[in-house]
């Protein structure tokens, strides 16, 4: 029997977005409809169906062997217009990606057949950022790459499409969170302070450069959560710290012994990231202790509905467990899904800030 795509209400996700003809679904699964013998996708207009005739299927390959034919009003087995949409976005990343020199928006619209103001709203809801946004977090993922320890830093300002050094120093430090040099030399002239310790949930690393925290990492072993920070900072002096800083990790170990009744001021974040990621883990920070959202919902909140899929990239990529809680980002369906620190450390978190709401 096929099982039902439920929400925590136990109501079948799938038959909501058919009520609502949402246009967000469609290329996630097609409703087949007994009594007519025809398949449609959940944005159809045709009147609607009794649910009790409704069955679920995930293309217009599987209804079709099923033994249903294709709607002749919503056409489920071409491409709709949000998947050729999505398509378009698609290839314009692709040439942002290629492109040895920033290419401007009028230039990408142009490329892809899309009138500016049209290219420019549909890239945003897509990628969750603006074009020139997108190409700029690019670049600083290109500018890391750049600058491993081998390569020179006149390589890493040609190999990234800067015009000119002066504009290269400009941005550089707010992409790496740090100066081109001591990036490539795996973060040499910082000082980053470090404790392990033990909390409810294992070992927990937290570490802090002259900006704030800059990692808090959960796991199994403390030898393997210093491994990690190491090699992220390779090159950096690493200081166990002091019993100041002792107070501050006591701090962070309430966060996930008692995270419904952490008061005090908020703790002062080293945040690297691109502009997106930034915007994404801000976004988290303001989900209150006991709630969750799904990452569409997230996607909605910072203004890119349809970059739920960077959302969770954003999400992936966050280093400071319970400071940015991405745990309180859960499937459509309710379900928990991947964290860096694993399943069960998130199934707990929310167990807790639930009894303690």
């Amino acid at each position: 029997m096929r099982m039902m795509e439920q929400d925590r209400d136990g109501v079948d996700s799938r038959w909501l977005a058919v009520e609502r003809r949402d246009a967000t679904a469609d290329g996630r699964f097609v409703y087949a409809v007994r009594s007519t013998g025809v398949y449609c996708r959940p944005s159809c207009a045709s009147r609607r169906a009794l649910r009790v005739n409704v069955s679920f299927y995930p293309d217009a390959a599987a209804a079709e062997a099923a033994g249903y034919r294709p709607c002749r009003r919503c056409h489920p087995q071409a491409q709709s217009p949000a998947e050729a949409g999505a398509a378009l976005i698609d290839a314009a990343c692709q040439m942002i990606d290629a492109a040895e020199e920033p290419l401007s928006t009028a230039a990408l619209a142009g490329r892809i057949g899309l009138s500016v103001w049209h290219f420019h709203r549909q890239f945003k809801a897509r990628t969750g950022m603006t074009p020139q946004a997108y190409a700029r977090a690019r670049r600083a993922e290109r500018l890391r790459r750049s600058l491993a320890p081998a390569a020179s830093v006149t390589e890493a300002i040609h190999a990234t499409g800067f015009g000119s050094s002066g504009r290269f120093y400009a941005e550089a430090g707010a992409m790496l969170g740090m100066t081109p040099g001591a990036w490539r030399k795996g973060g040499a002239g910082e000082t980053i302070r470090f404790a392990l310790g033990q909390c409810a949930l294992g070992a927990i690393l937290v570490a802090s450069s002259a900006s704030g925290i800059c990692a808090i990492s959960l796991g199994d072993s403390p030898e393997a959560l210093l491994r990690e920070l190491q090699d992220r900072f390779s090159q950096a002096e690493l200081i166990g710290g002091d019993a100041g800083f002792e107070a501050l990790v006591a701090r962070v170990v309430a966060m996930v012994e008692a995270p419904g009744q952490t008061q005090g001021p908020e703790l002062a974040l080293d945040i690297r990231g691109t502009a997106f990621q930034q915007k994404v883990w801000q976004a988290l920070r303001r989900i209150a202790p006991g709630q969750t959202v799904s990452y569409a919902e997230l996607a909605a909140r910072i203004g890119a509905p349809g970059a739920h899929r960077a959302v969770a990239g954003a999400c992936a990529a966050n280093t400071l467990a319970v400071a940015i809680p991405c745990h309180r980002v859960v499937r459509s369906d309710g379900g928990l899904s991947g964290y860096r620190w694993g399943i069960e450390r998130k199934r707990a978190l929310l167990e807790r800030e639930r009894r303690d709401d």
